[in-house]
């Protein structure tokens, strides 16, 4: 039968939050906005219809594709389980592909998240990343004009109407300015803050819903935290504040990029920020293991370097936001969903580390995470318990050796936030996620989904001594020997 995925889970608890909602009927695949003139998918009753929509219409494939499947042989079977697997994954890229927002969001985090989907609809989902159905070249424009007060032709030298990437907020446009720079100006949807408001309504129904399967889930600071962050990536401005962080922090960095923001071409709806070169994650899984390894060194240190040193945390990492070049050279792109840490929220997840990976004192751990609230104080649970569900989450920093992350790993890793008929079934129903790891979650559901992707092997235990300013390491690769002189020249401890 056709293989289960966090995707389909996902949607079901959706799809009950939102039951009752009328079917809407799907336009044309891939057919742009535009073309197809409008449609009302900001309001929270049309979003919930969309999303009734695809249920129903997978629903009554399903039906038809059971009867087909009871008469035909083991091969045939094995034919027709592709051919459904792959028209539904199809029908919700497209669905949530032209509802843009955090819709579009939840299929962009599938289509890398879940290691146990079959390739050929990962590669359907895949499109969400950077191929979303497009707005028009003209309507673009008119964005353009009202956020900055001129047309795009005025405001740049040359003005490129067709984007090169479109993805859940806004879409992305070449173009060269006044003074010969080339840059990349992402505009946003219209309508796109009224769809992720209408999301995030349904986020209460979908958080209650899951509080039902994990009883120590408090939905509510969970959900105002997801909102607190997502609103604010709808405003580009606070966005260029963010990427201007990290730009001037990684000022001159031997093989972290960030855009520079060019600051007067910026504005609610409109960001503009240097082009940057560099092959997407599809070609990097093609290149040698070591070329690999390399890209998905400097994502870690980019990562908890940025955690422990800037306490800063770009929480949307999936693969359309990188750009690949030889020698572990990565630019980073998308701030919008940036987590600034405070001192003591960093000082929190420095014990934690302490405890269970330098010290190796899982009765502390166990009494940190009862602290912060990550484990209701009423939770009858042995350490033994404690470090045999939460120490998977440290298993590769453990030991001093190298480690290859593989998909088994992150499969796993998925699995012990979501499958609770499983031996770790009652810890993870007495579990919770403060407010404050509610974004940092995303490297256990994303980075390490990536990681897994590409087999990145290291020694992360030495790589993460010399990112963790409580260790301070010294470097222990090329990388790294790289990295620390450029510290010393720009005076980062």
């Amino acid at each position: 039968m056709p293989r289960a995925s966090t995707l389909a889970t996902v949607l079901g608890v959706i799809g009950a939050a939102t039951a009752g909602a009328l079917a809407v009927q799907e336009a044309r695949r891939r057919t742009s906005v535009a073309d197809r003139g409008p449609v009302d998918t900001t309001s929270r009753s049309a979003r919930n219809a969309a999303l009734a929509g695809v249920g129903a219409k997978t629903g009554g494939s399903y039906a038809l594709h059971r009867a087909k499947r009871a008469f035909a042989s083991a091969e045939r079977q094995g034919q027709l389980d592709t051919a459904f697997e792959l028209k539904t994954a199809e029908s919700i890229t497209e669905a949530l592909g032209n509802m843009k927002g955090a819709m579009m969001k939840l299929g962009q985090m599938a289509s890398y998240l879940d290691q146990g989907m079959p390739e050929h609809m990962r590669a359907a989902l895949a499109e969400l990343q950077s191929n979303a159905p497009p707005m028009s070249a003209a309507l673009a424009a008119k964005v353009v004009r009202e956020e900055l007060g001129a047309p795009p032709e005025k405001l740049f030298a040359t003005w490129d109407p067709e984007p090169i990437a479109a993805a859940s907020i806004g879409q992305v446009h070449r173009a060269l300015l006044h003074d010969g720079r080339s840059v990349a100006v992402k505009v946003q949807y219209p309508g796109v803050g009224d769809a992720i408001r209408s999301d995030l309504d349904n986020a209460g129904l979908l958080f209650g819903a899951m509080g039902m399967l994990f009883p120590g889930l408090q939905p509510e600071p969970l959900v105002q935290e997801l909102r607190d962050r997502l609103l604010e990536e709808l405003d580009y401005r606070l966005e260029a504040d963010n990427q201007r962080l990290f730009a001037d922090y990684y000022e001159g960095h031997p093989f972290i990029h960030v855009p520079v923001v060019v600051d007067a071409l910026c504005a609610e709806g409109v960001l503009t920020t240097e082009l940057a070169d560099g092959v997407h994650f599809e070609e990097l899984v093609t290149w040698t293991q070591a070329e690999r390894d390399l890209a998905a060194e400097t994502i870690f240190r980019f990562v908890f370097g940025s955690l422990y040193r800037l306490h800063a945390f770009n929480g949307d990492p999936h693969p359309g936001n990188y750009l690949f070049g030889p020698g572990g050279q990565v630019t980073f792109l998308d701030f919008g969903l940036v987590k600034r840490f405070t001192r003591p929220e960093v000082a929190v997840l420095e014990s934690m580390i302490k405890a269970m990976v330098l010290d190796r004192d899982v009765v502390a751990f166990h009494r940190i995470i009862t602290e912060i609230g990550m484990l209701r104080a009423d939770a009858d649970f042995t350490d033994e318990q404690v470090e045999d569900y939460f120490g998977h989450f440290y298993d590769f920093v453990l030991r001093d050796e190298v480690r290859t992350i593989t998909p088994e790993y992150a499969s796993e890793t998925v699995r012990r936030f979501f499958n609770t008929s499983g031996d770790h079934g009652p810890i993870m129903k007495a579990a919770n996620v403060p407010p404050s790891f509610v974004i940092i979650q995303r490297i256990n559901l994303g980075l390490y989904a990536i990681f897994g992707q590409l087999h990145a092997t290291g020694n992360w235990r030495r790589i993460s001594e010399e990112i963790w300013p409580f260790v301070a390491g010294p470097p222990s690769t090329d990388l790294g020997r790289r990295a620390a002189t450029w510290a010393a020249e720009r005076g980062h401890e």
